[in-house]
């Protein structure tokens, strides 16, 4: 089975201690798998590295079957990774909604007429084309939510990364962000303390510790 991600004897230090060691993963093509562990445990740290936004000490990553070699290796799969960030203040570009959701697309070069409609678009099929005008950094936490993934998901990235998606959300907000990403045809790996929430998500669940991943075979986490 092709897959989007594999990780081998993954490790990462911070600050000269180590955060985890022997950390092995395959993702295949649009699978689902979550992350859970301690606070502190390196989740997100194990995320960033994932997305080329930190170094390994160790072992390998490869994206799509090629062995990402260094940081700049990642460069070529920018457009294939969509990285959805735990503070949603920290995705935006532009402070009004239409602009900051077609921002992605004017960067690549698309004409402005078709980044307005593909916004439009997604943001309907999101339910909230109403904020279009409206200043992102006062909306409200599950719509700054939906707003950081349609600015996501508009360049159509092959693998998804989600740094606690579920934070600051009401139970709406998180069954509205439950049903996208379940109908998302795309390889995902959420990082969440939610373990209601990846149950709903998920086809496997991954327990970070020091000494790797372990996978919850038994659906007991």
């Amino acid at each position: 089975m092709s897959c989007s991600v594999t990780i081998r004897n993954l490790s990462v230090c911070a600050d000269e201690n180590l955060l985890f060691s022997g950390v092995n993963l395959n993702v295949s093509h649009k699978e689902k798998i979550a992350i859970i562990g301690a606070n502190g445990s390196g989740k997100t740290t194990l995320l960033e590295t994932i997305a080329g936004l930190r170094n390994a000490s160790g072992g390998v990553i490869e994206l799509f079957h090629e062995p990402m070699l260094n940081l700049d290796s990642f460069k070529k799969y920018r457009g294939e990774i969509g990285y959805l960030f735990q503070d949603s203040d920290n995705q935006f570009i532009y402070p009004k909604v239409l602009e900051d959701v077609a921002f992605s697309l004017l960067s690549r070069g698309v004409d402005k007429d078709e980044a307005v409609e593909k916004s439009r678009e997604i943001l309907e099929h999101f339910g909230i084309w109403h904020l279009k005008d409206k200043i992102v950094f006062h909306l409200s936490g599950g719509e700054k939510k939906l707003v950081a993934l349609a600015g996501v998901l508009i360049s159509k990235p092959k693998i998804l990364l989600l740094d606690e998606p579920t934070t600051a959300l009401d139970f709406k907000m998180q069954t509205r962000l439950t049903q996208i990403l379940k109908s998302l045809d795309i390889s995902q790996i959420i990082v969440s303390h939610d373990k209601e929430f990846v149950r709903n998500v998920a086809d496997k669940i991954y327990y970070l510790n020091e000494n790797g991943l372990s996978e919850d075979r038994a659906g007991i986490l």
